[in-house]
């Protein structure tokens, strides 16, 4: 059955990864009148999220940042396929990274970095990051169920010279790096709401939520410098992303400093343009 539905749908991802930009977003407008406007694809979690989120704004605010999210959340998911069948060259293009001297310092020094980031603006294109460093880069994910897919997602992100890590690996993996002569890169998306209630609880947008620690709990154990990764959409099909240094040795900061300085970063983020996060899972399902 897994096979069957890949050999179905790869066909529609084949084409989309094709199809030249100003036809792309052309499909990514039917899109979202077909999921936000008939499907109404997980708008209750999206409007409690955002109620949650901004109490202090109107009904009109509100109804206007949800139809600037779907806009832009049918952009992603295409550009995430599209991204399989982009050059270097128009990647490069599209993703630009100003400050790139803030990570490629740690390249003389042969320091692996660990970079946090969140679910916003084009987190998928981040990977591009792999073109300008001589660290080997790696996304930390959690595989998909059908082996068809998940090969076909570390094959779309290699395609830009990536790879993907799993997550229930990763400390091992890691562990691993750092006795060898290479430096290392990865990516850490740190904002998910963690399953456990018993995680380190702190606000966000407001609300008191459980978050992950991981990253911050890896970089001490491991030395590994932590950075931010600052995303931000420029225009349709355009993002930029900046670099600050959270810890460059961990271990001289307190318990849950990282992860808060992150958060605090993340938090500006979103209020500043809430439309470019990613609304439509359920992040205070844990909320106090």
């Amino acid at each position: 059955m897994n096979l069957l539905i890949y050999l179905i749908i790869f066909p529609l991802i084949w084409s989309i990864s094709r199809m030249p930009f100003w036809m792309l977003y052309a499909f990514s407008d039917f899109l979202y009148a077909i999921l936000y406007k008939l499907l109404k694809f997980r708008t209750k979690v999206v409007r409690k999220n955002l109620h949650i989120a901004f109490p202090f704004k109107t009904e009109n605010e509100l109804l206007s940042i949800e139809r600037k999210f779907y806009h832009h959340f049918c952009d992603t998911m295409l550009e995430m396929i599209k991204s399989y069948g982009m050059s270097d060259a128009e990647m490069k293009k599209r993703m630009t990274f100003p400050n790139l001297e803030v990570l490629k310092s740690y390249e003389t020094q042969e320091r692996n970095i660990l970079i946090m980031c969140s679910h916003y603006a084009s987190y998928e294109w981040l990977l591009s990051l792999a073109y300008f460093l001589k660290h080997k880069s790696y996304a930390l994910y959690s595989p998909l169920s059908n082996p068809y897919f998940d090969k076909l997602l570390q094959k779309i992100r290699m395609k830009h010279h990536s790879y993907l890590l799993p997550r229930y690996t990763a400390h091992r993996e890691m562990k691993k790096h750092k006795d060898e002569q290479e430096v290392y890169c990865y990516g850490f998306a740190s904002d998910q709401i963690p399953n456990n209630d018993k995680n380190y609880r702190r606000p966000f947008l407001g609300l008191n939520v459980p978050v992950f620690t991981g990253a911050e709990r890896l970089g001490k154990a491991l030395n590994t410098v932590i950075v931010f990764a600052k995303i931000e959409k420029l225009k349709r099909g355009y993002y930029e992303t900046t670099f600050e240094v959270l810890a460059e040795n961990p271990t001289e900061f307190v318990d849950f400093q990282i992860t808060d300085s992150f958060f605090e970063r993340i938090n500006r983020q979103i209020y500043d343009r809430p439309e470019y996060y990613l609304w439509t899972h359920n992040r205070f399902k844990r909320m106090h």
